[in-house]
Parts: structure tokens; sequence; C-alpha cells
């Protein structure tokens, strides 16, 4: 495994751009809670609801991004790479609740629809918008490098689009008098917050319980490295990933006898770790190959 020296200033602009989102989003909070008791919008106590949800995220995508810059030790040879996969997963069990919560009280509004101030709803409407789309620039650049920031993006794009329908509810019962659009439209939240949530609950998941990194398949891994020469088998191959931007391969690599006595076998390991970092979609830059010969296999194979 070739050893590479990870650069913190990825992390160090990730905090940045959370930190920047997070006051925004502190900002439209306050405003929400103030314009939902005022005009007793379903839809701006969902979207503020949301919004608490998305501070909440936000402070622990910092904490995540903090840990990041910790420097490796013996005993966490990783760092805390993984803090953030973390942070994503409780971000998501958040948003999930919060979903809920909204498309419960919302059908419960359907059925016996309150009074709404349409006006006092729309002028907050805007506001959440507005702050919004500040924050979403503010995230748009990081979105791709990270799950935090992923994260916070997409909680942040969902509050934006419950800011529009909150507009367009208001301006509905303004004109029409019809207070369900309040409801429909907290329904219209809770349906963008869980499907997104779920999805990315699942991608968390997946990297807590060591899946293979999405994208890369490891048979087609393991029959490249089968095609490379004097290697016999590959065997006990696994892949997962350690943080955004680091996958990991192991494995156990069978070599004719004569190519572990004659000192080839250090010029097939650089083939090897070339093969895995190169030649695939998801390129894999930490790996650790075994290689042994077929009467170690053999007996491997015995006491499993």
């Amino acid at each position: 495994m070739s050893g590479h020296d990870h650069s913190h200033a990825g992390a160090t602009q990730d905090r940045r751009r959370l930190l920047a989102a997070l006051c925004v989003t502190v900002l439209i909070l306050a405003a929400e809670i103030v314009g939902a008791v005022l005009s007793g919008s379903l839809a701006l106590l969902a979207d503020a609801g949301h919004m608490f949800t998305d501070a909440s995220g936000l402070v622990i995508a910092l904490i995540a991004a903090s840990l990041a810059l910790r420097p490796r030790t013996p005993e966490r040879t990783w760092g805390y790479r993984r803090a953030e996969v973390l942070a994503a997963a409780l971000q998501a069990g958040l948003l999930l609740v919060v979903g809920t919560l909204v498309l419960v009280e919302a059908i419960r509004r359907l059925i016996e629809p309150p009074e709404v101030g349409s006006s006092a709803m729309l002028w907050f409407g805007v506001i959440g918008l507005c702050g919004n789309a500040i924050a979403l620039l503010v995230l748009a650049g990081g979105r791709h490098a990270s799950f935090n920031l992923r994260a916070a993006f997409l909680e942040v794009l969902n509050d934006a689009l419950g800011s529009a329908a909150v507009i367009i509810a208001a301006i509905v019962i303004a004109l029409t008098g019809f207070t369900r659009a309040d409801a429909l439209v907290s329904l219209l939240i809770g349906a963008l917050i869980v499907p997104r949530t779920l999805r990315l609950l699942k991608e968390t998941t997946d990297v807590l319980l060591a899946a293979t990194p999405k994208g890369l398949d490891l048979r087609a891994v393991r029959e490249h490295m089968l095609a490379l020469p004097h290697v016999l088998d590959v065997h006990d191959l696994h892949a997962t990933l350690i943080g955004t931007g680091t996958p990991v391969i192991t494995g156990h690599v069978t070599l004719k006898d004569e190519c572990l006595v004659n000192g080839h076998s250090q010029q097939i390991l650089v083939q090897l770790q070339e093969c895995v970092a190169e030649h695939f979609d998801v390129p894999v830059e930490h790996s650790t190959f075994q290689l042994e010969n077929a009467a170690h296999r053999d007996q491997e194979h015995l006491h499993h």
C-alpha cells in the first residue's frame, strides 16, 4: 500500500462553506418561526421544522469536518475520516422524523383546515426562499466533495422548494380563500423530504456496513487481476469506503512459486496496485495485497 499525504485544504474549505450556510439557516429558521406564529401556517411551520433539522445537521457536519482535520494516530490509522459518514447518517435520521411529522399533521389539517394569514405567509415564504438561495450558492461548489456537503446541499434544496411552495400556497389562499392549500403544500414538503432522505440514509448505511463502493465491480477487478502474468488466483478480495474519495481494497493473490523466489513478486505487486488505481472508473489508491504461493492458499482453505 502506497503512502499518501492527505491535504486538509478540502476539509477546511468544507468547514467554511458549512459555517456560512449555518448562519444563513439560523436566520431563516428564526424568521419562519415568527411567520408561522403570526400566520398560523403549517407550511411555514413545516419549513421551520425542516430548517431546524438543517441547522442541527449543519452543526453535526461542522463537527465532522473539524474532526476530519485531526491527524492520524496508531490507534486511529484513518483518523476521523468516517466521522462525515456518521454525521450524514444522523442528519438523514433527523430529517426522516421531521418529514413524517409534517405528513401526519398535514393530513390532519386537510380534514379540519384552520384559518391561515396569507399575507404574513407570503412575506415569510419570500424571506425563506431568498435565504435558501444564498445558502445553495454557498454550498453548490462543494456538494460533490463529501457526504457532509451533499447532505447539507440536499436539505437546503428541499427547503428552497418548500419555500417556493409556501409562496404559491399563500397566493392561492389570498386569491381564492382555499385554506387547504396550506396543508397540501405541507404534504408536498413532506414528500420532498422523505425520499431523498431514505436515499441518503441507504448510501451512508452502505458505507458503515463496509459495502463495496458504488461504481466498483469487484468481479471485474478480480478478472482483470487474474489476467496479469504469473497470477494464479485472487481470493478474499474486499473493497470498502473509508470516507468520501477514500476507497480501499485488500486481497490475497496467489503467484507461481518461482515469482516468490526470484524477486519478481515485487514487480507484480506494482502491477496489481497500478491495476486497481488506474484501470477502473473508481480509482483505488489504497490497496493491500498478500502475495502467496499455491501451497499457502490451499492451507488457508483447509483452515476455513
